[in-house]
């Protein structure tokens, strides 16, 4: 049997999960919402991982993302790493002469500066949703377009409107005022597709250098429309991956590659747990503390910022 290796990124919106050999080949990948439930979005993505692994076993786990503790808890992880740890690797390990990663998800965005595969600064936001995915998909359903359609339709305009670019408020009302005075559907996706540029550019990378190479990942980095605009705003080149929007994933793969293996069966019948919390009173600190039970037993917890919050683990 030859070994391999798991990387799950669990998101507030998707949930991405990747097995790779010893030479970081990805065997099988999957991409999928996590609809509000990341446990039931992780036993989804491992039904389909675990279908392409013949003549595999899994001997290292890593997670990453929002639910990377509580899903690392679960399946037993070797690692549990934050998302700019493993985009950065992901990243280098493909593209090692890399020096910016715009990374826009669902929710969230961040910018990883590297020098030499080494993480030199960071920034992320996660306060508005003018520039991530799930505004983009709001704006089309409201237009009309799926979501997948809209680089393309982006790329038919000859007159982007200008759209407010600093919050998912100011940006949909624009959008309105626009449509209501005329604009064409694709110059609004074109106005919409440089609002998500500029909003990224003008909070998440503000004083930031931003040196090429660079490398555009995440769900957003699949719309041709965005990638547009951001060479078109930097006046530089601007690469995406193929597997860029599984980054995350195949980075906290490769990550459990250092860590000690052992031979992991996934039993999907038996993957029933209960999350819960509690605050702790016994400091001003007053924790809110998560715990992971299975067959009402502890086997995990986590957001104590001192040794009173501890929960003794089964």
């Amino acid at each position: 049997m030859r070994k391999a290796y798991l990387g799950i990124d669990i998101g507030s919106i998707s949930t991405k999960g990747v097995i790779i050999d010893s030479k970081n080949k990805i065997i099988s990948s999957c991409y999928l919402w996590t609809e509000g439930n990341p446990i039931d979005a992780v036993k989804r993505v491992l039904k389909e991982l675990l279908k392409e692994i013949d003549g595999y076993k899994i001997v290292g786990v890593g997670t990453t993302g929002s639910a990377r503790k509580l899903i690392g808890s679960i399946l037993g992880a070797s690692i549990v790493k934050n998302e700019i740890t493993a985009h950065a690797i992901g990243t280098s390990t493909f593209e090692p002469e890399s020096r910016t990663i715009i990374e826009i998800g669902g929710q969230d965005s961040k910018i990883i500066l590297l020098d030499d595969g080494i993480v030199t600064d960071y920034a992320m936001n996660t306060l508005c949703a003018a520039g991530t995915g799930s505004f983009l998909s709001s704006q089309a359903n409201r237009l009309g377009v799926k979501v997948e359609e809209f680089g393309d339709i982006a790329l038919k305009s000859k007159n982007p409107a200008l759209l407010a670019a600093r919050c998912t408020v100011f940006a949909e009302s624009d959008l309105v005022h626009k449509a209501q005075i005329g604009y064409s559907k694709e110059d609004i996706i074109a106005g919409l597709c440089n609002s998500v540029a500029l909003n990224y550019l003008n909070n998440v990378a503000k004083g930031k250098k931003i040196e090429e190479p660079i490398v555009f990942q995440g769900g957003v980095s699949k719309n041709i429309g965005v990638k547009k605009a951001f060479e078109k705003i930097l006046n530089k080149d601007i690469k995406v991956l193929e597997n860029g929007h599984l980054m995350g994933a195949i980075g906290v793969a490769i990550l459990s590659k250092s860590e000690k293996e052992r031979e992991y069966n996934f039993d999907l019948s038996d993957f029933s747990f209960e999350t819960t919390s509690v605050n702790c009173n016994r400091c001003p600190n007053n924790c809110e503390i998560i715990m992971v039970k299975k067959d009402k037993k502890l086997i995990d917890s986590w957001g104590n910022r001192c040794e009173k919050g501890e929960l003794k683990v089964s």
